[in-house]
């Protein structure tokens, strides 16, 4: 037995320190409420008269029980305990007062009993647990639950016998996790020893009488003077001594109490273990979605894949049997040569769009991008283009400042960008019109604009240009191109960390904003 005197411990700790039988196991708020409405239940079943004594949690869930029983006028005294208002209770979560049981409260649980609320200090050894005692003739029974200090930890059952005394719950080392699906978990001890439970009614009547500060209220007139706690200890002394003390008429009650515990925390797991079956299931669910989602846009792809081939070598097919026409004339053969070769390079340039785009999607291996400095790649990119739009009669110009900052990228990427970028604005900018490519730091990116006075883009399919093979229905030849070219772009961008928009007028032109990210050298040092 621990060596603390029995009047300076808990009615939890009181029943561990003397009776060694007992066996406290450890549950959850939902569990300890069953616990206590099958007591309760027992008693309006069987229609027992018994003595009642209670602390619970002030949620009124947890007082139904009591609440019909005392409204059968069975009960022979009920003794509401609860703590006053400064302390909170955290049993399941809430954050409301402890279970205190007013005078109102105790009439709407049935005047017909001798119902009686004590509210103890909150300085009290019982503040911290929770308790349901039963007297009656045929069977003496309680239940006990302590609420541990820490909602993490708490004591394992096989140690329960060994608790250090009051307020050092954290010297003992046999501590085990709380299990994390539970919001606190409660140590929970029941009894249907006749001396145990005589021991903590005494020990009860003792630390209430010895508190001269606890409020004792009854449900009767305004005039009658109010009880003190020791009238109402020896009230209740009369009363259960009454009722006698003989043992149990129920031998196996504490069996199917405790069996019906177990069920209790099986039914628990149980419902656990399902919930979290079913959060994978939906998990599963969602993942058959987006694969279901994925193979359909590979269809589609692999299908538009397919049409866009086909037509360079319908096209080819075409000429090269017009070729064969003994009345050919040599403007015509010429023709149709040049379509040929047309439409060779436009299905060369789909294919290698395409395995640029296929490699793009694929995770990189590049796992430090180095330093770029824009002036010493994006002038030479535009001077590979001036012949073409000097050709078409369009001003090509840019401006690249050389004390821009570097950027996070690789430089064939810049390249392709700036390729794809030039390219679609001389094809779509008339003759006479300009393209301005130009450069400016943007906080931590750097700005590349590309200009043009082409025909613009309608603003309902802006959203879609970056779409594979889209091309815009207004272009003067629709044929022409992957359209891959901006879906390549924006897949650059991703694998540097930049972005790209867009903004349009038909008939004035567009402008596309790419962004790339500064170098910063001690992100990739990773500090």
């Amino acid at each position: 037995m621990n060596s603390t005197t029995t009047s300076d411990v808990s009615l939890y700790e009181l029943v561990l320190n003397t009776n060694p039988a007992v066996t406290a196991l450890q549950v959850s708020p939902t569990t300890l409420k069953a616990m206590s409405d099958a007591l309760v239940n027992l008693l309006i079943e069987q229609e027992i008269s018994a003595l009642v004594w209670a602390k619970l949690p002030r949620a009124e869930a947890w007082w139904d029980g009591l609440r019909r029983y005392a409204s059968l006028g069975l009960a022979k005294g009920a003794y509401f305990f609860g703590v006053q208002r400064d302390e909170t209770d955290e049993i399941d979560g809430h954050n409301t007062p402890n279970g205190t049981v007013t005078s109102g409260d105790a009439n709407r649980l049935g005047a017909a009993a001798a119902i009686a609320s004590v509210q103890l200090l909150p300085e009290s050894l019982f503040r911290r647990e929770y308790f349901l005692i039963i007297w009656s003739e045929q069977f003496k029974g309680a239940l006990f639950a302590h609420r541990p200090r820490s909602a993490q930890t708490v004591k394992s059952p096989e140690f329960a016998s060994h608790l250090d005394s009051p307020g050092t719950y954290g010297h003992t080392p046999h501590l085990i996790e709380a299990i994390p699906d539970r919001k606190q978990l409660l140590l929970a001890i029941q009894t249907f020893d006749v001396p145990t439970v005589e021991q903590t009614l005494v020990r009860l009547g003792n630390a209430i009488a010895a508190e001269p500060a606890i409020t004792v209220t009854l449900p009767c007139a305004n005039d009658t003077p109010a009880p003190t706690a020791r009238m109402l200890t020896e009230q209740w002394a009369k009363l259960q001594h009454a009722l006698g003390s003989a043992p149990s008429s129920l031998p196996t009650l504490e069996t199917l109490f405790t069996k019906h515990l177990q069920h209790q925390e099986d039914l628990w797991h149980r419902s656990t273990a399902y919930r979290k079956q079913a959060e994978q299931v939906d998990v599963l669910q969602q993942q058959k979605a987006e694969l279901s989602n994925t193979i359909h846009l590979k269809d589609e792809f692999l299908n538009t894949v397919g049409q866009e081939l086909r037509t360079p070598l319908t096209t080819i097919k075409t000429a090269l049997s017009l070729l064969s026409s003994p009345n050919l004339k040599p403007p015509q053969r010429q023709k149709y040569m040049d379509l040929i070769a047309k439409e060779c390079d436009r299905q060369s340039s789909l294919i290698t769009s395409l395995l640029d785009l296929v490699q793009l999607e694929q995770p990189s291996e590049q796992a430090v991008l180095p330093p770029i400095r824009l002036v010493e790649v994006v002038p030479g990119v535009v001077s590979t283009y001036q012949p073409v739009a000097e050709e078409k009669g369009i001003r090509l110009s840019y401006t690249i400042p050389e004390d821009l900052p570097p950027v996070a990228c690789m430089t064939n990427w810049i390249k392709q960008i700036v390729i794809n970028l030039l390219h679609n604005g001389i094809k779509y900018t008339p003759s006479g019109g300009q393209v301005f490519v130009r450069a400016k730091q943007q906080g931590d990116y750097v700005q590349l604009e590309v200009r043009d006075t082409g025909i613009g883009i309608v603003q309902t399919e802006i959203p879609k240009i970056f779409d594979r093979f889209y091309r815009i229905r207004q272009a003067a030849d629709e044929s022409s191109g992957a359209g891959l070219g901006l879906s390549i772009v924006q897949q650059l961008l991703l694998h540097c960390g930049g972005s790209i928009s867009v903004k349009s007028k038909v008939g004035e032109g567009s402008v596309f904003n790419v962004l790339l990210p500064l170098y910063k050298p001690n992100a990739d040092l990773g500090e």
